[in-house]
């Protein structure tokens, strides 16, 4: 597999006072350039952890991590974030919320002209041309996610990190922002790395789903690869029999597996049996 992004070995240990915690240990992960890869398991398991080390936003303990062959020894214009909470300065507009973030990353080359022609595409490109004059107070919680996620496309990154972007939204707003970044990675054939809770979203959105173990000392338990049509229609992958198995597949592993937090983080798969999970679903499509 070609290593676009490639988490090598990594763990992470945080001192406490109680000494200290392993969150990740031994993760070794390769993703695809183009590729949307969705991180899930149990809350603690080390998922907002995993995503900000490659983000840049934290070292690893031990191992190394890799995009587009260089070293991530920091955050970088090459990775951008989106977090659950948009994070959009209130006394901006939606405009001049993205223009911030584009001026950051291309002012010192580019002219106002070109900066403003990159910040009206990118929100172009989320549907909020009409809302480009409004404050965040102004729209409604999809619309700011969506703002979220033109500033992060705006600065044009290799990696898009997405932390549970869609949790905070009702579920229709959910539901459009979803086959809206459908549509919007379609284009611009971002690899994306997505952390959810939502079985649904992550087989509707992924390429591979990633399932963490418990933690403490959670590390990769499986992987699931997802052989559906590149063009998904929610309503007809309802009764796709391959949308159901995956989505039993997760299921299994959530509330199974590792339904039990005492015994998660240790209970690790050996690599043909990760192997064979992946052939045994693929074998569905």
């Amino acid at each position: 597999m070609e290593k676009y992004v490639a988490v090598e070995s990594v763990s992470q240990v945080f001192n406490t006072a109680r000494g200290p915690f392993t969150a990740l240990d031994n993760i070794n992960l390769a993703i695809r350039k183009g590729e949307f890869v969705s991180l899930i398991g149990h809350s603690g398991c080390g998922k907002s952890t995993l995503l900000n080390l490659i983000a840049g936003l934290a070292s690893p303990s031990a191992g190394v991590l890799i995009c587009d062959q260089r070293e991530i020894a920091g955050p970088g214009p090459d990775r951008a974030m989106v977090f659950q909470n948009h994070s959009l300065l209130p006394w901006f507009t939606c405009f001049q919320n993205v223009y911030l973030a584009v001026e950051r990353v291309y002012g010192a080359n580019e002219s106002r002209a070109q900066l403003r022609e990159r910040t009206a595409a990118a929100l172009e490109l989320v549907d909020l041309a009409h809302a480009s004059g409004k404050y965040p107070r102004e729209i409604s919680g999809g619309m700011k996610q969506r703002v979220g996620i033109a500033r992060a496309l705006a600065i044009e990154p290799k990696v898009l990190l997405m932390d549970e972007p869609f949790g905070a939204l009702d579920a229709l707003t959910r539901a459009h922002l979803q086959d809206a970044l459908l549509r919007i990675v379609k284009r611009t054939q971002s690899t994306v790395v997505m952390v959810t809770h939502d079985v649904d979203e992550a087989v509707l959105l992924s390429d591979r789903i990633v399932m963490l173990t418990n933690g403490p000392a959670a590390t990769i338990g499986d992987i699931l690869r997802i052989s559906l049509p590149a063009r998904r229609d929610r309503v007809a992958l309802a009764a796709d029999p391959r949308y159901l198995q995956y989505r039993a597949a997760v299921m299994a592993f959530l509330h199974q597996r590792y339904s039990n937090p005492e015994q998660g983080g240790r209970l690790a798969l050996v690599g043909a049996e990760q192997a064979k999970s992946e052939q045994d679903c693929a074998n569905v499509a």
